[in-house]
């Protein structure tokens, strides 16, 4: 039987950053976005509203990612009473500050390890098997530097994101033989988003953006673009891994770089020579 329904673009994590975003281009593209979040109905709902006003179909969800069901019950409703999931968007952070060893309880590193891993692979084993029937399916995944580099006080976080990031290679070895596109963002920067880094710096954010200097921070609609872009490549040529940052920004593989090469002291990790 065909589903004449619009395809659905599913975000958990849509929050005023890259998850709301990701699902106003979805939206604008033809989709219909189901934006689900633990907290905030009214901001969630003015998320909502802001999609509908712009011509776009979208409705909302408060979930709590990391109880048990949650997420599975979600994408049978979704399913079942609004469309097939075409793309699921994984927008979960799980940074819990910077903490030593020791202040990091169990508990919390478990948590970490809950939102930032498990949650994956919780959504990849709802939704993939409608995916896989009908032959296609996207799985996007946003990550960070702590995915491929730990620092010291992110023990929680380094491990949660080092996790998510292997999964990631698991399910696209799995399932893109099997016509689903896993992949993996490494957000390698700092992003315009109210709702975490915002949240995380309080009264601080705003003096940290202008510090940052133009086009010095992420702009989450821009962003949104690389997220339509990837679920929309072609089978004979699809990303699984691509990274993120602003032009100012040195790469997380080169933020330490070689003295000797490192020519300018006021550009770290230009390697060229003087004057060029």
């Amino acid at each position: 039987m065909t589903d004449n329904r619009k395809p659905v673009f599913l975000v958990i994590g849509a929050g005023a950053g890259i998850g709301g975003h990701a699902a106003a281009r979805f939206a604008a593209g033809g989709y219909h976005a189901v934006l689900a979040r633990r907290s905030d109905e009214a901001g969630l709902a003015r998320l909502v509203g802001e999609i509908e006003d712009a011509g776009g179909s979208a409705s909302g969800k408060l979930l709590n990612a990391s109880e048990d069901g949650a997420i599975e019950e979600l994408v049978e409703r979704v399913e079942r009473d609004i469309g097939p999931i075409d793309t699921a968007l994984y927008n979960l952070g799980a940074q819990i500050g910077n903490r030593t060893l020791h202040d990091t309880p169990h508990r919390t590193f478990e948590l970490g390890w809950r939102l930032g891993c498990y949650g994956v692979f919780r959504l990849a084993h709802a939704a993939f098997p409608e995916m896989v029937e009908r032959g296609r399916g996207n799985l996007l995944v946003t990550s960070a530097t702590s995915a491929v580099r730990g620092n010291a006080g992110q023990h929680s976080h380094a491990a949660a994101m080092g996790g998510r990031r292997m999964l990631c290679q698991t399910l696209n070895a799995e399932f893109g033989p099997q016509g689903i596109h896993v992949a993996h963002i490494v957000v390698d920067g700092s992003v315009d988003a109210p709702d975490t880094l915002g949240k995380l710096l309080g009264d601080k954010w705003e003096s940290y953006k202008a510090s940052k200097g133009e086009e010095g921070v992420i702009d989450p609609s821009a962003l949104a673009e690389t997220y339509w872009h990837l679920a929309q490549q072609p089978k004979n040529c699809w990303s699984h891994e691509v990274d993120a940052r602003p032009w100012k920004d040195v790469a997380w593989w080169n933020d330490n770089p070689n003295p000797t090469i490192n020519s300018t002291a006021d550009r770290p990790g230009f390697a060229g020579p003087k004057g060029e």
